[in-house]
């Protein structure tokens, strides 16, 4: 996203932007204020350095030499007035893929923070460019909300039926199992024994990977209908509330920006499948996402609009 005076506040409202601009200005001269921000309890890094980013302006990509505020979404790289050094690095337990739909602008998606925070774990595809993920159907999830998702906690007992069921690793074998496009999975009505529940870590380690879709909501059905994601354990993060500045109207608060689910996924994939207490392992994956939530609310407060 690029983030200066006059886009920030003609993004979320045109009337005013005069007005606005003049209050965001004066607002960058300050402290950034945090009361009433869901947010502030996260353990991050300093930034400091955004801080000063802030003041001084845009900055060039190091890499294509666009003119950008903190970074660059296309390079997928800090801007020069943001050492790489200051930005915190967090590694992931499961490699995340972002399958991005070509008409998301840039500028206004979240998912290239996860790219900037977890660099080693996260890729970031254009959608119809995407792998093909059939033959690791057992060891891959989709975010995606439905249906038939099941919740976090559930993860490892419907890995643990792919595996029983047997997953095919050759077109031979996949003969009998066929994935038309529209097909969705149809989860068992059944009880979870508690030696599913005891073994959840062993079952959990099984997941290796975790699919994101990076859209608006009234674009996603074009990628969620793509055949290569059929078949695919499709996970919903029912009990999270979003923070994004962009909230689609019309849509549940529980529908959640690209980083937001990364981040609350982790989270409690940490607790409810690997059984480890959390500690703030994955907080910095929200790194420029609070700086900009901080920002975004105190110039909306100082422009008068909340």
């Amino acid at each position: 996203m690029s983030l200066n005076s006059s886009t920030l506040l003609n993004e979320e409202n045109t009337q005013g932007a005069k007005r606005n601009t003049e209050s965001l200005e004066s607002l960058l001269q300050t402290p950034s204020s945090i009361q009433n921000n869901p947010l502030q309890q996260l353990q991050l890094a300093s930034q400091e350095v955004l801080e000063k980013a802030k003041k001084s302006g845009r900055s060039k990509c190091p890499r294509c030499n666009s003119s950008r505020m903190f970074y660059c979404y296309t390079c997928f790289v800090p801007v020069e007035s943001v050492p790489t050094k200051d930005i915190p690095t967090v590694k992931l337990p499961l490699k995340i893929d972002i399958i991005k739909h070509p008409n998301e602008t840039d500028g206004k998606s979240t998912a290239v923070h996860a790219k900037l925070l977890a660099p080693d774990d996260v890729t970031i595809y254009k959608y119809p460019c995407i792998p093909e993920y059939k033959e690791k159907r057992h060891e891959i999830a989709l975010i995606f909300p439905g249906p038939n998702s099941i919740s976090v906690k559930d993860i490892a007992f419907h890995l643990q039926k792919y595996t029983k069921k047997g997953v095919c690793s050759s077109d031979d074998d996949c003969s009998r199992e066929p994935l038309p496009k529209q097909a969705k999975i149809e989860p068992e009505e059944e009880i979870i024994p508690n030696e599913c529940i005891s073994s959840s870590r062993s079952e959990g380690t099984r997941l290796k990977k975790i699919i994101f879709i990076d859209s608006t909501w009234n674009q996603t059905n074009k990628i969620i209908t793509d055949e290569r994601l059929q078949g695919l354990l499709q996970i919903e993060l029912k009990t999270r509330k979003t923070c994004f500045w962009r909230h689609q109207k019309g849509k549940p608060d529980t529908y959640l920006s690209t980083i937001e689910a990364i981040y609350y996924f982790l989270v409690d994939y940490h607790q409810e499948i690997l059984k480890e207490s959390y500690r703030g392992q994955y907080d910095n994956l929200l790194f420029f996402f609070s700086f900009m939530y901080t920002l975004i609310k105190d110039a909306k407060c100082c422009a008068g609009k909340e």
